[in-house]
């Protein structure tokens, strides 16, 4: 193990595990991750995120196994598609089996988040799990003709009852099924029962596990961040299986509903879970109501982010140092760029006579990415309106290592000459920094 490497991932994930404790986690594992080799390190992650002190409600799949279950039977394994969704017809002694398979399956996860011995990573976690009929559901009833019978949709969401053994600490655990007033089971689909859920307790995020890793481009390229207009519109151009269809267009419904985030992550890549809730970029799809990218002007509170954004960097050599107490006095005149609600770059303006100077441009190294899209690309566009916006018709910026940087977004080599009278008493002749200009006109 490289300790260098894992001591700075994990620091880095430090605002993330502060953001996210006490916030509501709604998951669904469908039937297919529950038969893959992989479930038992999803599960260790989920238990981690338990002990780290995010509220879990887990719904768990049964498609498979109740496909499976139902094999003997015709009359029981009937399936009926309606705009592209296909549904099961479920019948009285098909409800049967899928309560069976469904207790099957419940203890089968319970089993696994109570594994204790030494070696497991849940030794003395002591991860405490409940299930209970949280859902009233209500008869699809008959669509096109066709009587769905016993297969149902959720009516209602007992969420201050979940909210209760959230707060106790436990993990809930869902099962697809719901129950009229009257005590009658119903087969629910377990991705329109987790967006239900979500919606229900205004969880944070709405996170779906499913065999494609993420939703790509034509050419392969990872989609990483869509807006939920955007990913109904990828799903209409991008080719994908039924259930990642599924999945990405019920994470879009609830984002578009109130639910602050929705991401898709893969059940067969260990440790998914984790690299895409505590680092910068993730390795799925995150879908928001917005594109969690945006540049602002800087606030009190932001002082701390801005101090460990530029540390590295005043560390290099590469900025000039600044006292905490100096970043206090000015932060007024800082631009910070967020990435779902974390700073993760920051720049700042200083008028000199009839100039404007950038200055202490630095962003996590994360987000240091192509010309046009990066976050410092953002922040550079940013500071440009706002200097226009004050009057200014040129911006010129010091730097010893990032001349190249500053050449791709259009600035040309100066002189020190040709800095504003007061700037030009202030240059540090032995720091020896380039001096560059960028008309804004």
């Amino acid at each position: 193990m490289n300790t260098r490497d894992y001591a700075r991932w994990f620091r880095a994930s430090t605002p993330y595990i502060s953001a996210y404790r006490q916030q509501t986690f709604v998951v669904l594992l469908p039937g297919e991750a529950l038969t893959h080799p992989n479930l038992v390190n999803v599960v260790h992650d989920l238990a981690l995120l338990n002990v780290l002190g995010v509220r879990l409600v887990i719904v768990h799949g049964a498609r498979p196994q109740i496909t499976a279950a139902l094999s003997g039977s015709q009359s029981a394994n009937h399936m009926e598609t309606q705009d592209g969704v296909s549904r099961r017809v479920t019948d009285p002694e098909a409800m049967q089996a899928i309560a069976g398979v469904c207790g099957q399956l419940r203890t089968e996860l319970e089993a696994l988040f109570s594994t204790g011995v030494p070696t497991s990573p849940l030794h003395n976690a002591e991860i405490q799990i409940v299930c209970g009929n949280f859902i009233t559901a209500r008869p699809i009833g008959v669509l096109d003709g066709v009587d769905y019978q016993l297969t149902g949709q959720p009516r209602r969401v007992q969420a201050g009852r979940l909210n209760a053994m959230l707060d106790a600490g436990a993990i809930v655990l869902l099962s697809p099924i719901g129950y009229s007033p009257s005590g009658q089971p119903f087969n629910l689909a377990a991705d329109e029962l987790a967006g239900e859920v979500a919606l229900a307790l205004k969880a944070r995020k709405l996170m779906a596990f499913d065999r494609q890793p993420y939703l790509a481009e034509t050419g392969g390229q990872r989609l990483s961040n869509l807006t939920p207009a955007g990913a109904s519109a990828a799903l209409a151009s991008t080719p994908a299986d039924e259930a990642t269809g599924r999945c990405l267009a019920m994470l879009a419904r609830a984002v578009a509903g109130g639910v602050a985030s929705g991401q898709l992550v893969s059940y067969e890549d260990d440790g998914a879970l984790l690299a895409e809730l505590f680092t910068a970029e993730g390795v799925g799809t995150q879908i928001t109501e917005d594109d969690r990218r945006t540049v602002r002007r800087a606030e009190p509170r932001d002082v701390a982010d801005i101090v460990e954004v530029i540390r590295p960097l005043e560390e290099a050599g590469m900025l000039v140092r600044r006292s905490r107490d100096r970043l206090e006095r000015e932060v007024e005149r800082f631009l910070v760029a967020e990435v779902d609600g974390f700073v993760v770059g920051c720049c700042a303006l200083y008028p000199a006579g009839d100039s404007v100077e950038l200055a202490c441009v630095a962003v996590h190294p994360a987000h240091r990415s192509a010309a046009g899209s990066g976050a410092g690309a953002r922040l550079l566009a940013a500071a440009e309106e706002a200097a226009r916006a004050q009057g200014f018709e040129r911006m010129f910026a010091l730097t010893t290592q990032t001349r190249d940087w500053f050449v791709e977004q259009g600035f040309e080599d100066g002189s020190v000459e040709d800095l504003p009278a007061p700037k030009q008493t202030l240059y540090n002749h032995a720091r020896g920094a380039k001096v560059l200009f960028k008309a804004l006109t």
